[in-house]
């Protein structure tokens, strides 16, 4: 397993063509700029490449904190920081790297497959997740070891 690659994305880098684990990718989404405040949107099939059947978000979170080591088998994500900012860390059992998510109008697309932590939670940070499918325990891979295995197909 190589070292963590960190990714730091900000209006200026976002969408430029990252290699990326596992066949994630950055979104940038549609901001539409005005001085009573900011709207970004998300539109499922356009900007994810999937229906959204559920929507959950992760807050409260103590600052530095992480939540949510797993990978699914077939359910696809999209990952948000609606408010703060956290780290997304995704391992495809072969490579991993870091993406700093701190813009609201900037996501992560996460498919099938990859293994995916949130972590160094800022306070009062809000982590918005967009889902393929409704919540299902048998979807889950929670156990680490038997991800890499099943990667490597052993």
């Amino acid at each position: 397993m190589t070292p963590s690659q960190v990714i730091s994305v900000n209006s200026s880098n976002a969408g430029a063509p990252e290699p990326m684990v596992g066949d994630c990718r950055i979104v940038r989404l549609p901001r539409i700029e005005d001085v009573r405040g900011n709207l970004s949107y998300i539109e499922g099939k356009h900007h994810v490449p999937f229906p959204i059947r559920r929507v959950y978000w992760v807050y409260d979170v103590p600052g530095g904190g992480a939540r949510d080591g797993h990978a699914y088998r077939t359910l696809e994500e999209f990952i948000v920081a609606a408010s703060g900012s956290f780290d997304v860390a995704i391992d495809d059992g072969r490579r991993n790297q870091t993406v700093q998510l701190n813009r609201s109008y900037i996501g992560i697309y996460i498919p099938p497959g990859v293994w995916r932590t949130l972590e160094n939670f800022s306070s009062n940070s809000v982590a918005l997740i967009l889902a393929s499918q409704l919540f299902s325990e048998e979807d889950y891979l929670r156990d680490y070891p038997e991800f890499v295995r099943r990667v490597k197909g052993q």
